[in-house]
C-alpha cells in the first residue's frame, strides 16, 4: 500500500499540469464596439471541469474603440493585428496566442454576440470527456428567422458538400461557435484570409482529428455579415476554399480523377475521328483528331500531377508533423 501510495505521489507530481485545466475564449473582432461588452458579460467566470478560464479579444485592426471597450470589460488578453488581416488570419493568430498563454481548451466565439455564453459547457464537454478534439455548435438553421431562405439553402448546400469533401457529420460547418484542445489546435492550418470554418473541417476530417457536434441555438441579430456582403460573393469566395482544402488533403485522388474526365473525352473524340475516317472519307474531321490529342495530352500531365502530387503529400505531413511538435514544446516553456 506504501509503494501504490508513494506511485500515486510521483504520478501527481509529474502530471500536475495534465490535471489543471485552463480554457481560454477567444473573440476575434473588427470593430464590435458596440457588441463587445454584452459578449464578454455573457461569457462564463467558472466552469465544473475548468480550474482557470481567460479571455482573449484579437484586434483585427479595428478603427473604434474595440480595444478600449476589451480593457473596460475585464478581457485578460489583447493580441492587436497591425491592419485588418480576415477573420482566417485573425482566427490562426489567435489561437496561436491561446496555445502560447497555456491553454488545455481554446473556444472561440463571434464579437458580433450571436453565440450565447451559456453553450460554452456544452461546447468543452466532450474534450473534457476526452471523446473530441475539435467540437462544433450547430445552429437551428432552419429556425433562424433572420436568415433568408436563399442563404439557408446556401448553408445547407455548403455544409453537405464539406461533409463530403472531409468525411465527416458536422451539420453546421458554417458555425464558428467552437472548441478545440491545444493539440487539435496546433495541428490546424488555414491558408486563406477569407474564412477559417470550412477549411479547418475539411483539414480535421483527413488529419483523424476527433469532431463533435452540440446543438445551440442563436442570439438576435445585432448587425448585418461583413464576412457575406452578397450570396454571390459568398458562393464565390467558399467554392475555391473547398476545393483547394480538399485537393490539399486528397491530391491524387483529385487529380486522378480530372485525368480520367479529361482522357475518357479526348479518347471519345479520337474514336469519333476514327469512326469517320474508316466509315468515310474522314475529310473535315482532323479538328476533332487534334482536339482528341490535346485533351489526351492534358490527360497524361495530370496523371504525372496525381503522382507528384502524392509524393509532396508524405513531405506535408512531416513538416506538418515538425511544425506541431515546435507548437508544442513552445506551449510547454
Amino acid at each position: 500500500m506504501r509503494n501504490a501510495g508513494y506511485r500515486t505521489q510521483v504520478y501527481l507530481m509529474f502530471n500536475r499540469k495534465s490535471l489543471y485545466m485552463k480554457l481560454i475564449i477567444q473573440i476575434p473582432c473588427y470593430n464590435e464596439e458596440d457588441n463587445l461588452a454584452a459578449v464578454v458579460a455573457d461569457l462564463p467566470k467558472e466552469l465544473p471541469g475548468v480550474d482557470e478560464i481567460e479571455y482573449l479579444v484579437i484586434d483585427d485592426g479595428c478603427t473604434d474603440d474595440t480595444v478600449k471597450v476589451a480593457k473596460e470589460a475585464g478581457v485578460h488578453h489583447i493580441l492587436s493585428l497591425p491592419t485588418n488581416k480576415g477573420l482566417a488570419v485573425a482566427f490562426l493568430e489567435g489561437i496561436r496566442r491561446c496555445t502560447e498563454l497555456g491553454a488545455d481548451v481554446i473556444v472561440n466565439t463571434d464579437g458580433d454576440h450571436q453565440y450565447p455564453g451559456q453553450y460554452i459547457p456544452d461546447l468543452i464537454q466532450p474534450i473534457l470527456d476526452r471523446k473530441a478534439e475539435l467540437v462544433i455548435g450547430s445552429r437551428p438553421i432552419e429556425e433562424i428567422e433572420y436568415f433568408s431562405w436563399l442563404k439557408k439553402r446556401l448553408q445547407r448546400i455548403g455544409s453537405y458538400v464539406v461533409r463530403k469533401c472531409s468525411g465527416t457529420d458536422i451539420p453546421d460547418t458554417t458555425s464558428g461557435y467552437r472548441a478545440y484542445s491545444a493539440e487539435a489546435a496546433m495541428k490546424l492550418h488555414v491558408f486563406n484570409p477569407y474564412d477559417y470554418a470550412l477549411e479547418t473541417i475539411i483539414q480535421a476530417g483527413h488529419m483523424g482529428i476527433k469532431l463533435a457536434h452540440v446543438p445551440i441555438t442563436v442570439n438576435p441579430k445585432t448587425r448585418e455579415s461583413r464576412l457575406f456582403p452578397s450570396y454571390g460573393y459568398y458562393v464565390r469566395q467558399s467554392a475555391p476554399i473547398i476545393l483547394r482544402a480538399y485537393a490539399t488533403y486528397k491530391p491524387f485522388r483529385t487529380f486522378f480523377i480530372l485525368g480520367a474526365i479529361t482522357g475518357g473525352f479526348g479518347l471519345l473524340i479520337c474514336l469519333r475521328f476514327l469512326y469517320y475516317y474508316f466509315t468515310s472519307s474522314g475529310a473535315g474531321f482532323v479538328q476533332s483528331l487534334i482536339l482528341g490529342a490535346i485533351l489526351m495530352i492534358l490527360s497524361f500531365n495530370l496523371f504525372m500531377l496525381a503522382i507528384l502530387s502524392d509524393v509532396l503529400t508524405a513531405n506535408r505531413k512531416l513538416l506538418q508533423q515538425s511544425l506541431f511538435e515546435l507548437r508544442k514544446n513552445k506551449s510547454k516553456e
